[in-house]
């Protein structure tokens, strides 16, 4: 079982990367409860006492050339998408809790801003704190599962590229002005567009998200169709790490 999308290509110093794909085999701590969803179909309620309906692998490094680190994969087998609030503990090698360590994330998953539709999707976690070059793992906590107010989505990844103001096609390692979203979707997607900047790690460190701003607000692309999104408070972000060899701009589904 693999991510669905990820396609874009996100240079990082010499390497290139892309989201990694990753089977979902952890199981999560389960507290608190919401209300039901789901339940057609086959698929799973969401219970006022667990949600057996998701499930996260953490992948520090994958072996695949070309991948984004410290990649949360999210499997939802929910008939319908879903807003998760969770929460992180970082393990070393030997899965000792590093208590120093404080995870956050970049497109929400521990705050309620990111929709995990049906199957596959995924966060960037970021590590800051005494011990942050020694993760090698995570112990996920789910503290909330609750039905999107959005519908349904597609499957594929809503797609960006960087544009001038004139609206011609630029390279997002330069000043931009503009985000244009295309969704390729038969069914319209909303999503929110953030601006990372990644470190540039020693050997062996996994590479993170030292920034992440937000490009504009919730967005609503049609179905096999396009939205343009203005750069206005990430401007300076992006003035700022312009020319530089790590960036990249990403949409993920919110609400």
């Amino acid at each position: 079982m693999t991510i669905m999308g990820g396609e874009e290509l996100v240079r990082i110093g010499r390497r290139r990367l892309i989201a990694a794909g990753a089977t979902a085999v952890l199981v999560a701590g389960l507290v608190s409860g919401c209300r039901k969803a789901g339940g057609a179909d086959g698929a799973p309620d969401i219970s006022s006492s667990h949600f057996p309906g998701v499930s996260f692998r953490y992948v520090g490094d994958s072996p695949e050339d070309e991948t984004i680190n410290q990649i949360l994969s999210i499997a939802n087998s929910y008939r319908d998408p879903v807003v998760l609030r969770l929460s992180f503990s970082a393990l070393d090698k030997n899965h000792h809790l590093l208590p120093k360590v404080k995870v956050s994330t970049v497109f929400g998953s521990d705050y309620g801003n990111l929709v995990a539709p049906h199957g596959y999707s995924y966060d960037i976690l970021r590590f800051a704190g005494s011990g942050e070059h020694e993760v090698r793992d995570v112990h996920v906590t789910v503290h909330q599962v609750l039905p999107a107010d959005s519908p349904p989505s597609g499957t594929e990844e809503v797609t960006t590229q960087a544009l001038d103001g004139e609206g011609h096609d630029v390279s997002k390692f330069t000043r931009f002005s503009q985000v244009r979203l295309t969704n390729t979707n038969d069914m319209p997607a909303a999503v929110r567009v953030v601006y990372i900047v990644w470190d540039q790690p020693a050997h062996g460190d996994t590479q993170q998200a030292v920034e992440a701003t937000p490009v504009g607000g919730l967005t609503i692309v049609p179905a096999q169709g396009t939205a343009i999104v203005k750069v206005t408070g990430a401007a300076a972000a992006v003035a700022r790490s312009s020319g530089g060899p790590a960036v990249s701009v990403k949409a993920f589904q919110s609400q």
